[in-house]
């Protein structure tokens, strides 16, 4: 797994909870009692779940001690946990296992998934939403600025990113369990401050993987000039300046 930086990470907090907020506002439960928000980073998704039903329980389980840190330091009488994700289990049937943004960076996702909704009591539900754009100009800039000449020497090994698999997948692998399976896609299209703040949006997520295997700052920020000169033809600028970046995001609700 990357290493993770809560303040990197937040300084896009409004564009990334927005899938969140989507995600909670429709999942179909009325007064669920315990929730579990897997993979909960600094808890900016764990505050949406408290909000969407304030009588539940609600604990914020992340495998990053940092992001840990950084929910607490935000609502420190909120239930953080550090805990391996893809080793969750929970020691009684919760209503609700909910997960923004984390399970594309766990393996096995066809053993993951269906043991994810065996934690949910009958009348729950396991709500996913994970990105759909891999093969995005973005991703692929990544890919091949790592493989180019001034750079494969640092890796060797092709960098063990995310994945995900087609929407249809995923419903396979549920269909058996649930009761019922609510599945789309949304493409957003967020407005950033040019080429440079999809640089920083990525330093936060997606070019984790690439950065930690560089040796030291200096690499590490050749690296990312690189990376903003290759994306610069794929995201032009508007007349005012700003780019649009779209993201597009797979919601998954299978219902026991």
């Amino acid at each position: 797994m990357p290493t993770w930086n809560a303040d990197q990470y937040l300084r896009f907090a409004d564009q990334r909870t927005r899938p969140c907020r989507d995600l909670a506002a429709a999942v179909a439960l009325d007064g669920p009692k315990r929730i579990v928000d897997l993979g909960c980073g600094p808890g900016n998704s764990t505050a949406v779940l408290a909000a969407r039903w304030p009588e539940a329980e609600v604990e914020g389980i992340d495998s990053s001690a940092e992001m840990i840190a950084a929910a607490r330091r935000a609502v420190p009488a909120g239930k953080w946990t550090v805990g391996d994700i893809a080793a969750w289990t929970a020691p009684e049937p919760v209503d609700l296992v909910f997960s923004n943004a984390a399970l594309h960076w766990v393996p096995d996702h066809a053993g993951l998934y269906p043991r994810l909704l065996a934690q949910v009591a009958p009348g729950g539900a396991l709500a996913v939403q994970v990105p759909i754009n891999l093969d995005a100009p973005a991703h692929q800039a990544m890919r091949e600025l790592a493989g180019g000449p001034a750079w494969r020497g640092f890796f060797p090994q092709r960098v063990r990113e995310w994945h995900v698999f087609p929407r249809e997948v995923y419903y396979d692998f549920l269909a058996k369990q649930a009761s019922h399976i609510d599945l789309w896609e949304t493409e957003y299209l967020h407005v950033l401050d040019g080429t440079e703040a999809i640089v920083e949006w990525y330093k936060g997520t997606g070019l984790r993987p690439f950065l930690d295997v560089l040796p030291g700052e200096g690499e590490r920020g050749r690296f990312l000039a690189d990376y903003g000169e290759a994306l610069r033809p794929f995201y032009p600028a508007q007349a005012d300046g700003k780019v649009l970046f779209p993201f597009k995001r797979l919601f998954l609700i299978a219902y026991r």
